[in-house]
């Protein structure tokens, strides 16, 4: 059942309403801030076999991956930014130089006004919620749009969000592209946006019809490197766990591998050991594995696995939409599996001669999401951070910097604009405005005309 739009005509007037109630400065004190965050992780806490359902219901979620990639971030961010939030939100004293005494300078965080969040998909709770938690800490209020791919989930969060935050500041709007289109027409005070560059594009033209500021969490090829002398046997692990999580429908889980051929074999071999431990041997049957969201996605899918030797998985079920964990070589680098971000459990495997080849590799394209090297070498993490261009960085592992609430998360040129979580995210959704006060004496007239050469010389001394 498709999720129930909302009517359009509607908006201007919801719009007008959530502007009132930000004017009437009910979203400015701490403890209203404080209280709607408590209210998000109460409203999944009390509703848990519900989000649940919702989300098996949509993706064939179980219910650990629902804590780990869903609620667990979600209880995270909330109390972190509770505990933080009256040291965000005070004035950040700068320096004032002599030419500005007497004065005194600071930096006063502001919330913008009205921000849109427009939800994914493939995270439709945490990718919803996560912006919200900024958002509201900030003190702004907010429209959430859900993504209609998953309707079971966006449903439950229109009937669950008004139950639980204030309706005066927080609304949500269901439906699909021509009511996302309809609110991009809007005066919004910052959109958040999280999904395709293509949709990203789209996002950016309306908001500019606005000057609106814009916060753009998009995705890319993130490359996973072995480097020479990595433990193969745990980075097999950790790549196959982070690219199979959520059938690998992750914008930053690794999606293709670049291995010297001296370790090719043993990391394939690995990979397999791993899926038997996790999956067993009916890995299309196994309730610990999700489904593709739906056929669309499955028909987009399917065909890349055809781009180089299937040498784990391949099979499809196509009535329930499920790819079983695949890992192919012998993959040209412009194969149509390496062309565009795969959100799926396809995992490319190249070889390449060592980290430098990989690295230069990785610089001729996109700038991705994430990265990740498995690496014993203090010089090639080193060299490797230097030398890549990337959203995030994760050494050793994947997915798992996404647990520490004060590392900003965010992509760079065609991955994303902007970054949040923690205080990264309080920053990006406040206007930081500079504020100076100047004392009235003593008055230092060297600034005003009539101007000599003495006065010269001492601005240039003052400044």
């Amino acid at each position: 059942m498709p999720s129930m739009p909302t009517d359009p005509a509607i908006y201007p007037e919801m719009l007008a309403e959530l502007r009132a109630t930000f004017d009437r400065g009910l979203t400015r004190p701490l403890d209203w801030r404080r209280e709607q965050l408590a209210a998000i992780s109460r409203m999944l806490e009390e509703n848990e076999d519900r989000v649940g359902e919702a989300l098996a219901e949509d993706l064939g979620k179980p219910a650990q991956e629902v804590l780990l990639g869903e609620t667990a971030l979600i209880f995270s961010e909330v109390e972190h930014a509770r505990k933080r939030l009256k040291r965000w939100a005070r004035p950040r004293r700068v320096h004032t130089p002599m030419v500005g005494q007497p004065g005194r300078s600071w930096v006063q965080p502001e919330p913008f006004g009205i921000v849109l969040i427009i939800g994914a998909w493939n995270y439709p709770i945490q990718l919803l919620l996560s912006p919200l938690i900024p958002a509201l800490a900030a003190g702004n209020c907010a429209v959430l749009k859900p993504s209609e791919v998953a309707p079971a989930t966006s449903r439950l969060m229109a009937e669950l969000v008004p139950r639980y935050l204030d309706e005066r500041a927080v609304r949500v709007v269901e439906g699909a592209v021509e009511e996302t289109t309809e609110l991009l027409k809007l005066h919004f005070d910052h959109i958040f946006y999280t999904g395709s560059s293509a949709v990203g594009r789209i996002v950016m033209r309306a908001a500019a019809e606005h000057l609106t500021p814009v916060t753009l969490e998009l995705g890319g090829k993130s490359p996973c490197v072995i480097d020479a002398g990595a433990d193969i046997e745990s980075a097999a692990r950790r790549v196959i766990w982070g690219k199979c999580l959520n059938a690998g429908q992750t914008c930053i889980a690794p999606d293709y591998v670049l291995v010297t051929p001296g370790d090719r074999d043993r990391l394939i071999g690995a990979i397999e050991h791993e899926l038997f431990e996790m999956y067993g041997s009916d890995r299309l049957g196994s309730s610990d594995y999700c489904k593709i969201i739906n056929r669309r996605h499955f028909d987009r899918l399917r065909p890349l696995i055809d781009s180089g030797r299937v040498v784990i998985g391949g099979r499809v079920d196509e009535e329930r939409c499920r790819i079983e964990p695949t890992v192919l070589t012998e993959v040209a680098a412009d194969a149509p599996v390496m062309r565009e971000e795969i959100f799926g459990p396809i995992l490319p495997v190249l070889e390449v001669a060592d980290l430098d080849e990989a690295m230069a590799f990785i610089r001729e394209r996109d700038k991705p999401l994430s990265a990740y090297l498995f690496t014993r070498s203090r010089e090639s993490e080193r060299r490797f951070a230097e030398s890549v261009s990337t959203g995030n960085l994760c050494i050793n592992d994947t997915l798992m910097f996404m647990s520490v609430p004060e590392l900003p998360f965010g992509g760079v040129g065609n991955s994303g604009m902007g970054q949040y979580h923690g205080r990264a995210g309080f920053d990006r959704l406040s206007h930081l405005k500079s504020v100076m006060k100047r004392g009235l004496f003593p008055e230092i007239p060297v600034r005003f005309p009539p101007y000599s050469k003495l006065k010269m010389r001492l601005l240039k001394w003052v400044s």
